[in-house]
């Protein structure tokens, strides 16, 4: 996996990029394993932000890589880590968490315009994460990004399916525009993608995804660099990660066993975390 200079810039300048077969047909085989057991065992975090009146069904789960063997393998042996460093400029990454999407066929949920990184408990410009499908995506249900938006501003994160703002209080924040309006009045990247196949995105980028006729598994892994430290919330965020609490300060970087560094550009063959 070698990424080009144009899909470094793209991804600085856009915050988003493309990057086809990222993980290998074996690799992609081993995160669907892991994927139906988390499904199968769905973890403490694990939500359906979906109606119950959706003919399909869109669960998210996170924070499993201590527990799938799976995603573990994933993140320390594929090229994911090594390509968000690149991508990011980073000399240091650390895995900040994984995050499992599943759209059933007939979903109808689509996945609201926002922003991820307002929902987490860290601040700093080097993030990346790594939207990695394990079925074949038509453009309709694949995600949807406005270009540049990850250089700003913070925008307000509300729920998906109720529009509540439980992360900063109203007014703290700008209002998300009406993009679905008049799309023609921002650029948008999109992609068809192949299992294997990833976007990568800064967790800043404003995306969106519409609902999914067919299956639609996806993997995502948040990736940080070396400006990203912690920021405690007074609320709980998503993921919450509790066992923080009174750990590390406010403004120190996540030097904890949660977020292992996965790769770095003075010793990029790290071992097992």
């Amino acid at each position: 996996m070698t990424l080009s200079q144009a899909q470094i810039a793209d991804f600085r300048g856009d915050g988003a990029v493309l990057v086809r077969g990222l993980l290998s047909r074996d690799e992609v085989d081993l995160a669907r394993a892991g994927v139906e057991a988390n499904l199968a065992t769905p973890g403490p975090l694990a939500i359906v932000a979906s109606g119950g009146d959706d003919p399909g069904r869109f669960f998210e789960d996170f924070r499993n890589w201590t527990r799938i063997e799976a995603y573990r393998r994933i993140v320390e042996s594929s090229a994911a880590a090594r390509v968000a460093g690149t991508l990011m400029g980073a000399s240091e990454v650390r895995l900040h968490h994984d995050h499992l999407l599943v759209k059933e066929a007939g979903t109808r949920q689509p996945t609201p315009w926002h922003q991820d990184q307002p929902y987490y408990n860290i601040d700093g410009a080097q993030t990346c994460s790594l939207w990695i499908p394990l079925d074949p995506v038509p453009l309709e249900a694949s995600l949807r990004f406005v270009v540049g938006s990850h250089l700003g501003p913070w925008l307000m994160p509300r729920t998906f399916m109720t529009g509540e703002a439980r992360w900063f209080p109203d007014g703290a924040l700008a209002e998300l525009p009406d993009i679905d309006a008049d799309p023609s009045a921002h650029r948008i990247l999109s992609w068809p993608l192949e299992p294997g196949d990833a976007i990568a995105f800064s967790m800043l980028a404003l995306h969106s995804a519409g609902g999914s006729a067919n299956r639609r598994r996806a993997l995502s892994l948040r990736f940080v660099g070396d400006d990203v430290v912690h920021a405690p919330r007074p609320w709980k965020t998503s993921p919450d990660f509790p066992e923080l609490e009174g750990m590390l300060p406010a403004g120190a970087r996540l030097d904890h066993p949660l977020f292992p560094v996965v790769w770095s550009s003075l010793a990029p063959g790290l071992g097992p975390i």
